[in-house]
This record gives structure tokens, sequence and C-alpha cells, in this order.
């Protein structure tokens, strides 16, 4: 039995393990490498084995860092199925085919301004994604083991990342010596308004466990809604709009909850417009509605009983395009919610390019920006920026809160890993250097690993 790595391996994104055990291929997530565009060659390039050669792909959640790359894996001969939470499965579709658009329109404006190199085709295309659609079949539900093949079976277990997130249990026989492999995937945080706290199982032999916030914990929620509802006020007040980068999946259901408590708490004025500019979360929005299942008890039962909880005064679904440029013709009283998160690409960059001038508007950062990517930059405290070929000062307001993040902080990974026993190995994943060292500080004596993309050990 061996585990091999093929992604998040010493970085943050492109998740993608693989488990060779009783005779058969087993990869955990096939995710994007995400971040500067200078990305796109290491996304083109080979996996590091084979995809016809895989068996079965067990997805733990719908980010495009864990489930980028699977229209690709399927394009070049993967044939296997693809097993997820039921949440997990729609937000995927949503996930790829968006992903499969948004490559197709960089390879269009390639071949529109005569540029040369491997841009000129989409990495993989509409048709690509739908095939990989085709590919999902059991639905895995949190605590029930699947039979998979002879000597391998999978249980998930609610990570509390995203609605249908999960850690995987693989439990591997082989020649009569059995092992218990568990996978966290991203892990959530504690008490979350959404869903519900990350249920690891105990007595796992090995561990692959992100690190993302491994040396850092998040500031406390409270707080943070507390400094998020202020600063919306405070540009409110002062006659500009807010900007707010925002990831489609969570964590704009998530902040629309917050906007939701401050407009009955009095926190800013019930008046303001908000504006959710993301076909991609507007589409996921409706899908948490179809999933009471994945979600904390009190919201399961709001649903349930047909009340709306992402239904708030002034909120509007901004699906077309000509509706998301007008919205750049607003002058004050806005809150703009738009992807993506990290400013990598998508409507965001229109609305930053038009209110990052100004000193009477706020832009509001609500999580993790890689490496590289225009919110980084912005965060870092950059006085211009460059987008669409033009310096663009940055005069507005720049609020950071990280304690919005769906990823666990430090003190609440080691609890993670506590519950999962007293694994003999730990292999560390899915955090930048700094984190992953720090945690592997944290989690000293015990015997832990952070092996480099392409790297293999025996298990």
């Amino acid at each position: 039995m061996k585990i091999s790595f093929h992604g998040a391996a010493r970085q943050v994104t492109g998740s993608c393990h693989l488990v060779e055990a009783a005779g058969r291929k087993i990869l955990v997530d096939c995710g994007m490498f995400q971040g500067s565009r200078e990305l796109h060659d290491e996304n083109a390039a080979g996996f590091g084995f084979d995809p016809a050669d895989i068996d079965i792909l067990l997805l733990t959640h719908a980010h495009l860092d864990h489930c980028g790359r699977i229209p690709l894996l399927v394009k070049r001969g993967f044939s296997g199925e693809i097993v997820s939470t039921s949440a997990t499965r729609d937000l995927a579709k949503l996930v790829m085919m968006d992903s499969a658009y948004l490559h197709e329109e960089e390879a269009r404006r390639h071949h529109r301004h005569g540029k040369r190199g491997g841009h000129n085709e989409p990495l993989y295309d509409t048709m690509d994604a739908l095939d990989a659609v085709e590919r999902f079949g059991r639905v895995a539900v949190y605590g029930k083991t699947l039979d998979l093949f002879d000597g391998v079976r999978a249980t998930f277990h609610d990570a509390g990342h995203i609605l249908g997130s999960a850690s995987i249990l693989l439990d591997l026989t082989e020649g009569g010596r059995h092992r218990r492999v568990l996978f966290s995937g991203d892990i959530g945080p504690d008490d979350r308004p959404l869903l519900n706290n990350p249920s690891p199982p105990a007595n796992a032999d090995i561990v692959v466990m992100e690190t993302t916030y491994g040396d850092r914990d998040h500031r406390s929620l409270d707080a943070s809604v507390a400094e998020f509802h202020e600063a919306i006020d405070e540009a409110d007040r002062r006659g500009g709009n807010v900007i707010i980068p925002t990831f489609a999946l969570e964590r704009a259901q998530e902040l629309i909850w917050f906007l939701r408590q401050g407009m009955e708490s009095g926190a800013f004025r019930r008046s303001l417009q908000v504006f959710l500019d993301s076909p991609m979360a507007i589409s996921a929005t409706r899908i948490f509605a179809r999933h009471p299942e994945a979600m904390r008890p009190e919201l399961s039962e709001m649903i349930r009983a047909g009340r709306d909880p992402f239904r708030l005064p002034g909120l509007h679904f901004t699906q077309e395009t000509q509706e998301s440029m007008a919205l750049n013709r607003i002058r004050a009283g806005a809150v703009i919610m738009a992807g993506s998160g990290m400013c990598t690409g998508g409507r965001v960059r229109h609305h930053l390019r038009h209110n990052l001038p100004k000193p009477d508007s706020s832009v509001i950062f609500v999580g993790f920006a890689a490496e590289g990517t225009l919110a980084r930059i912005i965060i870092d405290g950059a006085r211009k920026v460059k987008l669409f070929g033009r310096e663009i000062p940055v005069n507005a307001h720049i609020h950071t809160i990280n304690g919005f993040s769906a990823h666990a902080g430090r003190g609440d990974l080691k609890k993670w890993h506590a519950r999962t026993g007293r694994p003999e190995q730990t292999f560390l994943v899915h955090g930048e250097p700094k984190a992953m060292d720090a945690f592997a500080r944290e989690l000293a004596p015990a015997k832990v690993e952070r092996p480099a993309i392409g790297a293999s050990y025996g298990i």
C-alpha cells in the first residue's frame, strides 16, 4: 500500500492525492492550481500518473482547487466513478461548468489578440465538463460506509468547511494487513452560523491534513461580524460604496446571513442596497436551499418550514452582464459582492477599477488570498495596481477581516487532529511553507511529513 502527492504539496492549491491498495488506484480530489496567471502551464501539465489507470475518484468538496481539474482528468482518459456527497455533487457541477466557460473565454481572448502559446486552446471545454458530470455515481452520506472494492471502504465525515464538504476515511485491507487512512479535505472552524462543526473519526493510522492557517488563529467570529457591520456603516455614512470580493460557495451565503443580522440589529440602515453580482454565487445560494441536510438544524428547520434564510431587504441578484455593468454607475449606498474572492478574475475586477480610486468607498476582504493574487497585493498595501492594462490608484479604505475564513485556524486544527487519535504518521498538505512548518512544530513529537509534489510513501 502506498500514497503519493500530486497537488497541494508545499503549496495551498491543487489538491490531488493517490492511494494504491488492494490492487486499486483511488484518487482523492483533483483540483486546480490557483493564484497567478502563470499557473496555466502547471495546470496543463501531466498529473504524475495515467488518468486511465485511476479506478475511482473521491471528492472532498466542490471548491475549484479540489475539483477544478476533474474535466481534464476525464478528457485524458479517466473513466471511473466519482463519489461525493449530494451537495458536493450539485456544487461541483456548477463549479466545473463555470471553469470550462472561463477557459473557453480565455482562449477566445488570446485568439482575438493574436497571441501565441498554450492559452490559445482551453484547458478543457464545456463538453469536457459535461463528460465529467456524467462520471458522478454513488452518493455518500455522512457516517455511512461505502464498500468501493474488495479491501477498500470509504466513510465520509462532515468537515464543516462548505456545504457538503467531507473528510474521507479509507479502510484498506491488503494481504491480511489493515490500514485506516484519513484525508481531512479542508477543515472548517467550529461554531459557524450555517454548518455543523467538523466531526472527524477516531483511530486513524495515517492522516493527510490541510494546514492553510496552521500558523495562526482567526479573530473571534463575533468581533469579525461587528467589524464587518461597522465597515459597511462607515462607508455608507461617507457616501461611498462597499466592494466585497466574494467566494461563491459558502462565503457569499454566510455574508448574506450576516448582512441580514446587521439590518435586523440596526447596525446599518435597512434600506441599504445589496447586490450579489455573481451568477455562480446566485446559483450556489439556490443549491443551499436544496440541501438542508447539510446545514445546522436551525437552518434546516427554516428551509423545511418554507422560510428563506438568505432573503433580506434590498438584496438584488445581478445575473446578466449588463446589470453588472450598470452597478458601476452607482455613486453611493451600494454593497456589491462579486467574484472572485482572490480578485484573479470575474466581475469584481471591474468594480475595483471603478471604486479603488474613490476615498469614500471601501473594499472588504473576507477570505484567504494566495501569494501573487490581486487580492493579496492590495491587502499587502499597494498604492497602485494594474487592472485592464491601466494603473489604478488605491485610495479606497481597505479592510481585511480574517475571522470569516471557512478554514479552521491553528487551535481548531490541533483539536481536529487530536480527535483522530494518535496517528502513526501525519502528512501536512494544502498550506504555504511558513504555515506548514509552524503547524508541524505544534504537533511535535508526532511523526510529521511535508511531502513534495510527486513524493510517494509506503503506508
